[in-house]
């Protein structure tokens, strides 16, 4: 396979790099996470005009049919510079449309999410689920004519900003049962909808939802098999991708953070990059973060091209190899800064916060690998 990137790709990566430069500077950042809304407007926009929202959108609907390995440049280059844009939620949110809508309701919503000028978040984690991959207690009923769903979302990314949200609710069937599951939209000031925002550990935007017989479209037919089943692991597929391609970002920030430290922090008259023992870490943060750069690429091509079971295992192995060595990389980048390297004044701990929030979503390490020891005993 592959993965080099085209002229467009390329062109992309520079641009998005240097508005990443101009406008999230670690400086920066900190200002727009101190923000209301935790996050800057203006480069929203700026990301719209570089056509990235449009990026997981199909043709049809005004977007470039692109996979997870158009992304893997973009999320890379966003968790670099540890963004707070809800691109993901809305990527995720147009991946559920895409696997999961009719023509009709695609054709209502995707454009405005591929310009921009509408905002969507995916909702599908639940507290009681703990990583748990089928696990949804969040019902759907129906009730004059139409559908309204009741129970509890958390961690839904970027729902401050959302137009409208979608929601994972099931129809039928146990908690944790892979059958009845189902998509819906939800306006954002639906009716018995509640919503409590807090920030992650990295500052990121989130919310839990309380649903309370609130009123919500399906994207489909419920009760056509297990269509809703299949668009929920898509979007969670994609998830995890991108989740890897972010970490993979903030790892090599990290690693970069830490050498330019040891090219220029002196002691006793010299730099302390000169001594061996902390040369010899830095070449194994090298190894750690090729191990990361390689399963991010491994997760893309699993999402895109799927090949029977092999890519559902290369995802867990992915998330698995991602989580624990990015994590290495950040933990000695930040002891090869010493104590200052956890202070809020140093970019590099926050690399880290990243990654943990990155783990955390779609399942973490520990969960991809119960998921890949129980497959391969199988």
């Amino acid at each position: 396979m592959n993965f080099e990137l085209d002229d467009e790709q390329r062109a992309l990566q520079d641009s998005l790099t240097r508005l990443m430069a101009e406008r999230y500077g670690f400086e920066q950042r900190r200002v727009h996470a101190a923000s209301e809304g935790g996050q800057d407007p203006q480069t929203w926009q700026h990301l719209a005009e570089l056509g990235v929202t449009a990026l997981a959108v199909p043709s049809a609907h005004g977007g470039f049919d692109g996979g997870a390995r158009a992304l893997l440049p973009v999320m890379q280059a966003l968790g670099g510079a540890l963004c707070l844009e809800p691109l993901l939620p809305q990527v995720l949110a147009a991946t559920a449309l895409r696997l999961g809508a009719d023509e009709a309701l695609c054709a209502e919503r995707l454009p405005a999410l591929a310009d921009g000028s509408a905002r969507a978040a995916w909702a599908h984690d639940e507290v009681a689920g703990r990583h748990a991959p089928c696990w949804i207690e969040t019902r759907a009923t129906r009730r004059d004519g139409g559908w309204v769903l009741d129970g509890a979302k958390a961690h839904v990314l970027g729902a401050g900003l959302a137009d409208h949200v979608v929601v994972s609710a099931r129809t039928g069937g146990s908690a944790d049962s892979p059958a009845g599951r189902a998509l819906f939209l939800v306006d954002a000031g639906a009716s018995g909808l509640q919503w409590r925002s807090y920030r992650l550990v990295d500052d990121t935007p989130a919310a839990e939802l309380q649903l309370a017989a609130v009123p919500a479209r399906p994207l489909a037919d419920p009760s056509d098999g297990d269509a809703g089943g299949r668009a929920i692991d898509g979007v969670v597929a994609m998830g995890i991708a991108l989740a890897c391609a972010d970490m993979l970002g903030a790892a090599e920030t990290a690693n970069r953070l830490a050498v330019d430290y040891l090219h220029t922090r002196k002691q006793f008259g010299r730099a302390i990059g000169e001594n061996q023992a902390l040369r010899h870490r830095v070449a194994e943060m090298r190894v750690d973060l090729e191990m990361v750069r390689s399963m991010a690429m491994a997760a893309a091509i699993a999402v895109d091209l799927p090949e029977g079971d092999e890519a559902g295992l290369d995802l867990h192995r992915a998330k698995l190899c991602i989580g624990r060595h990015a994590r290495e990389v950040a933990h000695g980048a930040i002891q090869l800064h010493g104590g200052i390297g956890m202070t809020e004044e140093y970019a590099v701990g926050h690399c880290l916060r990243r990654i943990h929030v990155m783990d955390q979503l779609f399942g973490d390490s520990g969960a991809h690998a119960a998921r890949l020891a129980t497959a391969l005993a199988a």
